[in-house]
Parts: C-alpha cells; sequence; structure tokens
C-alpha cells in the first residue's frame, strides 16, 4: 500500500517537473506556454515550437518522456483507486467528503492500527496538526501547527480539508469549518478541519462506521 503511494508521488512529481521544465525552456525563448488543460499541453508545445526547429528537436523528446510518465501514472491512479474500492477500511473512509482513494490509503497506511491511539482526538497532534506553545515563565503563547509525524498524511488531510471546504457537498462538518473560517479565518479553519477530521475518520475506523453527512458525529473518546 505505501509502495503504490510512493511509486504514485515519485510519478506525479516527475510528470509535473517535466512540464516546469518545458515551460521554463520556452519561457527562456519568450514563448508562454499559459493556463492550459493537460490534455491540450503536448499540442500548445508543439504549437509554440513549430517555426524553430532546434527548440522543437529540444523540446520533442521532453514531450515524449512526459507521455510515458503521464501513462504510468494513470495506470498507478487505478490500481490506487482499486485498492481504497476493495479495502474495507479505505471504503468507508471514503464514505466522507473531500476523502478520495489517496486520502484514505495514506490515512490507513500511516495510522496502520487504530488501537495505538487510547483517544481518536491523539491522532491530531500525532500527525502535527496541534498548535505548537511557548511556554516560558509567566508567557504561553499559542503558535502554527508542530507539524510533527508523518508529513505525507498531514498534506493529504490538509488537501482533504480544502476540497471539502471549496468544492465538498454541504454537510455539518462543512458547516462547521465555514464558522472557524468566519471568525478565525481561512488558513485556521483548514488546519483546525484538518485535524477534526483525522478523530472522524479514527472513529469511522475504530466503529466500523461510515460519514453521517446531517448528523453530528459523537464526540470522540
Amino acid at each position: 500500500m505505501r509502495a503504490l503511494l510512493s511509486a504514485r508521488k515519485a510519478v506525479q512529481k516527475g510528470f509535473i517537473t517535466l512540464e516546469l521544465s518545458l515551460r521554463g525552456l520556452l519561457r527562456n525563448f519568450g514563448l508562454k506556454v499559459g493556463a492550459i488543460s493537460r490534455g491540450r499541453f503536448e499540442h500548445r508545445i508543439r504549437e509554440l515550437t513549430a517555426d524553430n526547429p532546434m527548440l522543437f528537436a529540444a523540446t520533442e523528446p521532453m514531450l515524449r518522456a512526459r507521455a510515458s510518465l503521464r501513462q504510468e501514472l494513470a495506470g498507478l491512479e487505478r490500481r490506487v483507486r482499486q485498492l481504497a474500492q476493495d479495502d474495507p477500511v479505505c471504503h468507508r473512509l471514503m464514505s466522507m467528503p473531500g476523502v478520495g482513494a489517496v486520502v484514505a490509503l495514506t490515512y490507513r497506511s500511516a495510522v496502520d492500527d487504530p488501537s495505538r491511539f487510547t483517544s481518536s482526538k491523539k491522532v491530531g497532534p500525532w500527525v502535527g496538526l496541534a498548535p505548537s506553545r511557548n511556554q516560558s515563565g509567566e508567557r504561553d503563547i499559542s503558535g502554527g501547527i508542530t507539524k510533527a509525524g508523518d508529513v505525507n498524511l498531514r498534506r493529504a488531510l490538509c488537501q482533504a480539508a480544502t476540497v471539502m471546504m471549496h468544492r465538498g457537498r454541504s454537510t455539518w462538518l462543512r458547516t462547521w469549518a465555514v464558522q472557524v473560517a468566519r471568525r478565525r479565518g481561512a488558513k485556521r479553519a483548514m488546519v483546525a478541519l484538518a485535524r477534526r477530521i483525522s478523530v472522524i475518520l479514527h472513529r469511522i475506523w475504530v466503529e466500523g462506521t461510515t460519514f453521517q453527512s446531517e448528523v453530528q458525529a459523537p464526540q470522540a473518546t
């Protein structure tokens, strides 16, 4: 599971790096790719280099490498989705809006054994989503998050929170996050939502339930 996620991440990184390199190469010649869908990216590069044989020759191998990585990435994406669908735990975790195959598999792989946490509330601090504290003398200052623990899981939870806040369907949890955003700002709301998602996913896993969009989940123990 972890190996498949690592392979997907590595191929995705290579794919994105190639696209950025192509954009940078053309920018050096005063050519701008602009905002374009990935389906038209290759056509756009060839369109811009058609009148420059040297630039065309330089970009063609990069485009072929990009096409190969895109094909491999698509295959890995299919395997990731299938693995998540076939896994009972991941299938339940994905009942929460914003939690897709990658987030579910990342959570399952990182946590591994939910019984290691005596309370669901301990997952957030474990993954580095709890506020840091600076205590000295009479001062007790709450700062940014600690960023301890598994960085991939923390990013996955923040990704799920961002999707839920901006594109997810209306649920009690999204409503709660919107209220937090009004009081404390969007960035803090996203972190608070990511932390709460980590708690609820743990309860879903432990109790063998699914996310209830209309009824707030019971308090974590």
